[in-house]
């Protein structure tokens, strides 16, 4: 293993110098552009920081899930402070130290000394107006074996993806693992499931843990193998590498340090052997694997470098073979071009309507559909279900229920809308004669997909909030709460079906005025990729004009040359891994 570390660890500074070299050299420089220098400038650096940062694990989840409990039971010791609120929104990295400590971490560089009460809510709240400068994040040092391996990064609540703080987004893009903590009060909401899928999938960790926390509130154990299974199954459907384990944080904890441990229900073996299943894997898959985990993340930082400039370069050496009386034909088509877009692209927007009203129109089939049965699995339980079934379970049943039929149209629709966008975006990119200049799969290709799956998490998101965030209608709502306050098996099934149909027609009506919405978001995107994909074709035919104008293009294509081949060079060495 050592040999397979230190080969890889020289292909990267192999690999890292190249680029060096591309980023020193000045004429080349100048040929490839200040942006795509100061990009690969950039790149280095965080590489750089990656190399020798310590191995970060990140938690992360919603308020109220007991992150920062779980953190002090896998440390063994009361380290990460649990009674941090909202309205601080703090950061708190927890490293390694022989003499444990704590400073506040300004952005502008400075460190302020704090004692470990000043982490209390109140206290650091009078703090932070004293501070020389806007707090960064919190340093704590502990002398926790498990730290001389990795930092644990204790992050705030994800409350509100739409004001998901951009420093919990920075930590979890420098993270080289992480820990995704939910509760079994309130089991993977479908906010939860968005943020897995829109800000960690992408991010391609080799592992994801999913802790879900406080199934000691639960009262037996065929509700937390239902809580737990719950989690798993959908999961599975998001991130298949995720593993998933019910914990109890605050009873681990307090075994750790010896405190006492109430066991009403009998669970406490069950307690203890799960949170030793997860200890056992985040120390196989992590801790003893931390340097393959980071290689490889610094691998794929590499790659998508090296891919960004030889595409550069391609583009470059392309738009040089050209004449120039070529280039100033190619200059004036693209204007004429963008001139009879713009207006073209108002006759395109048709399509979109027609495509979202489909769309609508199939949504509320489905959805009557969904109901007719519900009604009739509703009525089966009088007879079928046991009363204590029904008490726990029947709210929570109807409400995933109609939340996940509501969803699933969601998620049919939104690849075929991406589809549409995708589609509408090549088509642009022939007409602009962007496919001409080599750069299919390049920048100007990548603004296609990336701008429509920006339509496509727009759509996912807002489906999310419009069965999280309160945009479900009130009447709906109401019919919901009516269910929620009834005790006995008859009353609960009664109050159901009387509110049935208020349930059904306010929850199509809110999904149809979603899919109005859908168009919106779908012509902005269009917009975009319109203006990105006529800035790209624009900008590269003058930056070729402007180079045959004031260089030599002898020199030019040498050094385009030598570019290459260093980079080809490159890449090869990363072919392997």
């Amino acid at each position: 293993m050592e040999n397979i570390n230190e080969t890889a660890e020289k292909d990267i500074e192999f690999v890292q110098r190249e680029l060096n070299r591309l980023i020193r050299d000045r004429e080349l420089c100048t040929i490839l552009g200040e942006e795509c220098t100061d990009r690969m400038a950039k790149w280095d650096s965080i590489i750089d920081q990656k190399k020798d940062e310590p191995f970060s694990l990140v938690v992360i989840g919603d308020f109220k899930r007991g992150k920062s409990t779980i953190i002090n039971a896998i440390l063994g010791k009361n380290v990460a402070p649990t009674n941090v609120a909202p309205e601080t929104f703090t950061i708190n990295c927890i490293s390694y130290g022989d003499v444990p400590s704590v400073e506040a971490v300004l952005k502008n560089g400075k460190r302020v000394n704090l004692m470990k009460d000043d982490l209390r809510r109140d206290r650091l709240s009078e703090l932070l107006d004293f501070f020389p400068g806007e707090l960064d994040y919190v340093d704590v040092r502990s002398d926790a074996e498990i730290l001389k391996d990795i930092r644990i990064v204790d992050t705030p609540g994800l409350s509100d993806l739409d004001e998901l703080d951009n420093q919990v987004q920075e930590f979890l893009l420098k993270a080289d693992a992480v820990i995704y903590v939910a509760s079994a009060l309130s089991p993977f909401s479908e906010s939860e499931q968005f943020f897995i899928a829109s800000h960690i999938v992408p991010l391609n960790f080799s592992r994801l843990f999913v802790l879900v926390n406080m199934i000691d509130a639960m009262n037996t154990m065929e509700d937390i193998e239902k809580i737990v299974n719950r989690v798993q199954e959908r999961c599975d459907n998001i991130m298949p590498n995720a593993s998933v384990y019910g914990i109890s944080g605050i009873d681990e904890y307090r075994r750790k340090i010896g405190l006492n441990r109430p066991d009403i229900k009998g669970f406490q073996d069950y307690y203890e052997n799960e949170f030793l299943k997860f200890e056992i894997a985040m120390k196989r898959e992590i801790i003893v694997q931390k340097d393959m985990i980071r290689q490889q993340r610094v691998f794929s930082m590499l790659k998508i470098m090296l891919n960004d400039t030889l595409n550069r370069l391609n583009i470059i050496s392309e738009m040089l073979r050209m004449d120039r009386e070529r280039l100033n034909e190619l200059s004036a088509d693209m204007q004429a071009e963008c001139t009879a877009l713009a207006s073209a692209l108002e006759r395109k927007k048709p399509i979109i309507r027609l495509c979202v009203t489909e769309m609508m129109q199939e949504a509320e089939r489905w959805m009557y559909e969904f109901f007719s049965k519900l009604r009739e699995d509703i009525v089966a339980c009088r007879t079928n279900a046991a009363v204590n079934d029904v008490e726990k379970h029947f709210y929570s049943f109807l409400m995933d229920k109609v939340g996940e039929a509501y969803r699933r149209c969601l998620e049919i629709h939104q690849q075929r809308l991406n589809d549409v966008i995708k589609d509408l975006g090549n088509e642009l990119s022939r007409k602009l004669g962007i496919e001409n200049l080599s750069v299919q799969n390049t920048s100007a290709g990548e603004i296609v997909n990336i701008n429509s799956l920006e339509v496509a998490d727009t759509v996912k998101q807002a489906a999310v909030q419009g069965m999280t965030s309160g945009t479900f209608p009130s009447a709906t709502m109401d019919a919901f709460r009516k269910i929620l306050h009834k005790k006995r098996q008859n009353e609960i099934i009664d109050t159901t079906l009387e509110n049935y149909d208020d349930i059904r027609n306010n929850t199509v009506k809110d999904l149809k005025s979603l899919y109005k919405n859908f168009e919106d978001y779908a012509y902005e995107q269009l917009d975009k990729i319109y203006q990105n994909q006529a800035e790209i074709g624009s900008e590269t035919i003058a930056q070729a004009m402007e180079m045959s104008k004031n260089l030599d293009n002898e020199n030019v294509r040498r050094n385009l040359e030598k570019a290459s081949e260093i980079v080809i060079g490159a890449v090869e060495v990363l072919k392997k891994y």
